[in-house]
């Protein structure tokens, strides 16, 4: 029997995805729970695992396009009957998922019918879904393969080993390298990608190459220094599409813009003892190991400053008419990626020692620039901090995170001239820049929040005296 895989909603009240890349091709043989392709919402790309097992019949959506929540996305053929003793081994639920949310499928075969990423039994080995090697092909037009079908009782599911029919087992093609709307003139122009040789960086198959393929000639190889690969025939406007990442933003900030009320404020500081005490801290046999910044620093002295100013640490409820103050702080961290900007945050943040922050923002940055950031970690934050510093900015007015009362915008630390001790002499010094709701936050209440970041990046030792 053919089913049909449709896009399921991510649970984060999106209405479409792209796919990003598939981890199957037609013919391949898919495993219960087996990572097929990544998705990408408006936050994250996440990993979208099968619910069935059986045969791939046909993929309907390219990589690049982007799919409405409820459309079919993949065609799978589950006829086939399980061997050995999988046919009647009981699949585990995965972790927070109601029982009564499986099924069977008609040949038996266990099968989800949640709609969130992560849905469908759990694998009994390590926890992680298996990937698979893609076919040289996506069509039905693709070379035979013979499959052997392998019991797999030790996990619970069925197996599948694809060879070439050809005596030597040859190492599966890839898909050509190119980008959606490249992908699209080519079958505008009815040309094959696979016969082409992409002459931009790395091998990417660019517009200029397909259009020379059907103008029956070469395209000549990117020169550095020339026009981006993806503009043709000298155009002086490239058009990008609004979706994913830059879609959401977009739509998250004109909303935070026009609906809370903005306040902003700046407070220069000599964090001159800020860096010396850095400096000790990483010389220190006991923070081996750990990457400490300014941001490190920071991050815990907003806790500190949260406790003492707690209305910064709120939301607002309009439809409640109530204002909601947090006692826990998911610090929310921006973070520049290639696709764009996303905030995740770290959940319970004032739980932490100065080695978990140090921590938690090493694997929340690595996790972000990666695009594997989970959409629970986007979510659910209470407050934020930009590092416009990195970019040599001093100072600026950010935009509410939506929902939170405030953001801190951490500027660059430059070695200037100050007054220190009655003198002038070279400092380190930096400015913060603090947006707050004036619905929830007094002009009062944001500037002693400002000032006790201030103090203690100022005199690290006054953090004895806040706590």
């Amino acid at each position: 029997m053919i089913k049909d895989f449709k896009l399921p909603d991510l649970g984060e009240g999106l209405t479409e995805s792209e796919i990003v890349k598939w981890q199957i091709a037609v013919g391949d043989t898919v495993e219960l729970n087996q990572v097929i392709a990544e998705v990408e919402t408006a936050k994250a790309v996440v990993d979208l695992p099968s619910p069935f097992a059986g045969k791939v019949t046909a993929l309907h959506e390219d990589e690049g396009a982007t799919v409405q929540v409820g459309a079919p996305i993949v065609s799978i053929d589950v006829t086939e009957e399980l061997s050995g003793d999988d046919a009647a081994k009981p699949v585990p639920a995965a972790d927070g998922a109601d029982a009564g949310q499986e099924s069977k499928a008609g040949n038996g075969k266990p099968e989800r019918q949640s709609v969130l990423v992560g849905y469908g039994p759990a694998a009994e080995n390590d926890g992680r879904p298996k990937r698979r090697a893609r076919g040289a092909a996506r069509s039905a037009a693709a070379a035979p393969v013979e499959q052997t079908v392998q019991g797999a009782a030790d996990q619970g599911t069925t197996g599948a080993v694809e060879q070439a029919s050809s005596p030597t087992t040859a190492k599966p093609a890839e898909r050509p390298r190119s980008t959606p709307p490249v992908r699209k003139l080519a079958k505008d122009l009815g040309v094959d990608l696979t016969q082409l040789e992409g002459t931009g960086k790395d091998g990417l198959i660019t517009r200029q190459d397909v259009q020379a393929f059907a103008d029956g000639g070469a395209a000549e190889p990117a020169q550095a220094g020339a026009a981006p690969a993806d503009r043709r025939h000298g155009e002086r406007e490239v058009r990008i599409p609004i979706k994913g990442v830059r879609k959401h933003t977009a739509a998250a900030m004109v909303k935070s813009a026009f609906t809370a009320p903005h306040v902003s404020e700046f407070l220069t500081v000599d964090v001159t003892p800020t860096m010396e005490l850095l400096a000790k801290l990483k010389a220190s046999r006991a923070f081996a190991g750990y990457k400490l910044t300014p941001l490190t620093i920071l991050s815990k002295a907003l806790m500190v400053a949260l406790a003492r100013n707690p209305s910064l640490n709120s939301r607002w409820d309009e439809a409640n008419g109530e204002i909601v103050q947090m006692s826990y702080v998911n610090l929310g961290i921006a973070a520049a990626t290639p696709r764009g900007l996303v905030v995740p945050n770290i959940k319970d943040a004032e739980q932490l020692s100065l080695t978990g922050l140090a921590t938690a923002l090493t694997d929340l940055t690595e996790t972000a620039r990666a695009g594997k950031t989970s959409p629970e970690n986007l979510s659910g934050g209470t407050i934020s901090i930009t590092n416009i510093g990195v970019f040599g900015i001093d100072a600026g007015t950010p935009i509410l995170n939506p929902g939170e009362a405030a953001i801190l915008a951490m500027g660059a630390v430059r070695r200037q001239p100050w007054e220190y001790q009655g003198e002038v002499g070279l400092r380190e010094v930096m400015t913060l820049s603090l947006s707050f709701d004036h619905r929830m936050v007094d002009g009062e209440q944001g500037s002693r929040f400002l000032a006790d970041i201030g103090a203690i990046l100022a005199e690290p030792g006054m953090i004895l005296t806040m706590i």
